[in-house]
């Protein structure tokens, strides 16, 4: 139990080095027989973006129960692999596990991000119908994210409404997102209302509503929702990222000229600017500053937190290995569009763990398609 708790804050502090030491002193031990440290070692790898890893851990064990299905589960969702995570629940039904409350938000969340909406439904639907449990928050979150992603926000509406328990903060939030990328004003006016009374120190719902006034051109009101921000005393969190090597915690914010490789470092961004420009990427000038011209906008968008990151990575991190970068807000789409053309043209695994999922890069391509 000792090991297996020492694995569990392990993964939850993503320390994949520190982890990968527990497991090799444990190796071959007498504890390499007990469930729950095999468990533990499923869910260390997946939530440090290993897959591979602990697949492997969950492919060599004898026996398993629903705690590591559902580690699997979870992480194949949170790694971009959904489909692989909807897949894996259907084995375990199949292997006569019953799944839990925590199972089922992993299957939730894999299909909102997967876009499977009537998967999704069938699956929010057995809940109660086949396993008799009640649906929390968290899945009233998946769901709402789901309808929102795949457009359907009178269901999501209706859904709010038929709910057995008081929306949270996360049901609002994700439905505020669903708001901003179909464009339903009214809707994200009363979600942001909710999450000013729910959290009236966060900045999220003030930042995406005053983006949704600024993207229908209605510019007053985006002003006033930050004016409103400012007087209250809010402040946006700042994003910074930040990549470990050989022990050592590297952190970036956007522009940053702090760290003492700042001369290197701006010129591999630089140099991977010119080199993934040639290669077809094209700034996203909707995520660059609005008060700027086109060249500051683009020097901007080349200089955040977790391009400077990866552009560290490419300078120190081994060419056999991946390039680990975390963020602490979610990757913008610049940034990820970025990050697929650096992966092509440099040949490099990279990882980004932002605050929502895990995103692999390979050859040009996410593991979440382009879909989070």
């Amino acid at each position: 139990m000792v090991v297996a708790s020492i694995l569990s804050c392990a993964a939850e502090l993503t320390l994949l080095e520190f982890g990968q030491q527990v497991h090799g002193t444990i190796f071959k031990s007498i504890y390499g027989t007990s469930t729950s440290v095999y468990n533990a070692l499923v869910s260390l790898y997946a939530k440090c973006g290993c897959l591979e890893e602990a697949s492997q851990i969950f492919d060599s064990m004898q026996w398993r129960d629903v705690i590591t299905w559902t580690a699997l589960i979870v992480g194949y969702a949170q790694n971009g692999k959904a489909r692989s995570s909807v897949e894996l629940y259907k084995q375990m039904v199949a292997s006569q596990i019953k799944p839990d409350y925590v199972t089922f938000i992993g299957v939730l969340f894999a299909c909102s991000h997967a876009g499977l909406a009537e998967e999704g439904e069938k699956h929010f639907k057995s809940m109660t119908a086949v396993y008799q449990i009640n649906p929390g928050p968290e899945h009233y979150a998946c769901m709402i994210d789901l309808l929102g992603r795949s457009g359907k926000l009178v269901a999501a509406k209706e859904l709010l409404h038929q709910m057995d328990v008081e929306p949270d903060a996360t049901i609002w939030k994700a439905l505020l997102s669903a708001c901003r990328v179909y464009k339903d004003r009214e809707l994200a006016e009363r979600a942001a209302e909710n999450l000013f009374r729910l959290e009236p120190m966060n900045s999220v719902p003030y930042v995406l509503l005053a983006n949704i006034y600024f993207a229908a051109g209605e510019f007053e009101d985006a002003a006033r929702i930050r004016k409103l921000m400012k007087s209250k005393g809010i402040n946006k969190e700042p994003g910074c990222s930040w990549i470990t090597i050989n022990g050592s915690v590297h952190t970036f914010v956007s522009e940053d000229r702090c760290h003492p490789k700042t001369s290197e470092l701006y010129l591999k961004v630089h140099e991977i600017m010119l080199s993934i420009k040639k290669a077809g990427y094209i700034p996203d000038m909707d995520y660059a500053l609005h008060d700027t011209d086109r060249e500051e906008k683009e020097l901007g968008l080349a200089y955040h937190s977790e391009k400077l990151a990866v552009a560290f990575g490419l300078l120190y991190v081994s060419p056999r290995a991946p390039i680990r970068v975390f963020k602490n807000l979610r990757v913008c789409g610049d940034c990820h569009a970025a990050m697929r053309y650096v992966s092509r043209v440099y040949s490099r695994h990279i990882i980004l763990r932002d605050s929502n999922c895990f995103h692999h890069f390979r050859e040009g391509v996410c593991s979440c398609g382009d879909y989070w």
